[in-house]
């Protein structure tokens, strides 16, 4: 088949492909609600990666079932990352146990595809904190901070707007928290059977990586995994040597493996999990599968997700919502489940344009209400938030 002939990429300008990405956020959705409700003090950071990978297997099973080729299930496997733990721990049964305690930061990061087509989600909460005894201090101002990002971020992902005007935008929401974005981290594009798609946006780039990392407009039909990780410390994320366990498989190298082992493992990943994100537990021979790992990483057939630290003592949220630029407008389709009512901040976001931009809602029934009310002219009605956008755009972070 020549290039010219090739298929076209599948887009959500099909009906069929939207079905699917709403299909897989809804499954999304409900297993991040049931890891959360498991969450409490005395229960194992083991059992909820379990609930969470166990829940999404038997409910994407239950999708499209006379499709037997259709690959579906885990986009990402459930993680559970404590306090100042960044992101990326989900245990296996061999490491040491970790009980979940009143008072913990807890982030919740999975996903799920069906046919490819990825619906990412991450959520972040305080074990045992309740309507009475609201959150205070500085695990409210890091949760508070990173919520108001994703929203910040829910409303300039659109057609038109670039990358950077959600890094700036970010930096500023964070500072007024008196917290810190986690330097160099990114969102990414989401396509059929890519988590990591070519545009991106960064987290709290070094000047380096401000030079390296390529500007993007984003464009209509296009699929985004926004993710956002705040810090009260420095926003530094460290290896601190703990055991990785989610790897992804990349499409790109190629090695002729020596061992046994490692040849086993990488021909269960290529059946079962393709280039989607998987973790060690899932393999038929977890022994088998950490001795297999190493070789597989050594030569990069197999990326790794580290478990990554801030420094000890501080806390760091994570929110990820999943967003299809549609032609009549962005739709968030995975949702996580913040209550402002259980988070006190003393802080709130001090730039105006920012407060604007935060004030201005995201639901379209309202939006279609407000315009038949103003009754405008055509070129303001296309967007009710569109001046707020433009001068968020328009101002630069102060160095």
């Amino acid at each position: 088949m020549s290039r010219e002939e090739e298929p076209q990429e599948p887009t959500i300008a099909d009906d069929l492909v939207v079905t699917k990405y709403k299909m897989g956020a809804e499954i999304a959705n409900q297993a991040l609600k049931l890891v959360v409700d498991a969450a409490k003090a005395g229960v194992s950071v083991l059992s909820l990666c379990e609930q969470g990978d166990a829940f999404i297997m038997a409910e994407t099973g239950k999708v499209f079932r006379k499709e037997k080729e259709m690959k579906k299930g885990i986009a990402f496997p459930t993680s559970v990352s404590i306090n100042n733990c960044v992101c990326h721990f989900s245990p296996l049964k061999s490491d040491p146990e970790i009980i979940l305690k009143d008072g913990d930061l807890v982030k919740i990061d999975l996903g799920v595809h069906v046919d490819g087509f990825i619906s990412n989600l991450a959520h972040s909460f305080v074990v045992g904190v309740s309507k009475d005894a609201p959150l205070t201090g500085r695990k409210a101002d890091v949760i508070k901070a990173a919520h108001l990002c994703a929203e910040a971020a829910l409303r300039l992902v659109k057609p038109g707007n670039q990358n950077t005007q959600v890094t700036e935008a970010w930096n500023k929401i964070a500072k007024s928290f008196k917290c810190t974005p986690i330097e160099g981290m990114l969102s990414h594009q989401l396509k059929q059977h890519v988590i990591d798609g070519e545009k991106t946006i960064i987290q709290n780039p070094t000047d380096q990586q401000r030079k390296d990392h390529e500007k993007a407009e984003f464009e209509v039909h296009e699929v985004y995994a926004v993710d956002v990780l705040i810090s009260t410390g420095a926003g530094k994320a460290k290896d601190a040597g703990q055991r990785t366990t989610i790897y992804k498989r990349d499409p790109d190298k190629q090695y002729g493996l020596k061992m046994k082992t490692s040849r086993s493992l990488f021909s269960e990943v290529e059946k079962r999990f393709d280039a989607m994100p998987f973790t060690l537990r899932a393999m038929e021979d977890e022994a088998k599968a950490r001795l297999g790992v190493v070789e597989c990483a050594k030569h990069e057939l197999l990326q790794p997700f580290n478990v990554l630290h801030e420094k000890e003592g501080e806390f760091v949220a994570q929110f990820k919502f999943t967003v299809l630029l549609m032609a009549n407008g962005p739709i968030r389709i995975t949702k996580g489940l913040y209550d402002p009512e259980l988070i006190k901040s003393e802080h709130e976001v001090e730039d105006e344009h920012l407060k604007a931009l935060l004030q201005c809602s995201v639901s379209r029934k309202t939006q279609k209400k407000k315009k038949k009310k103003a009754s405008k002219s055509m070129e303001t009605e296309t967007s009710p938030e569109q001046p707020a956008l433009a001068e968020v755009g328009e101002t630069k972070t102060a160095d």
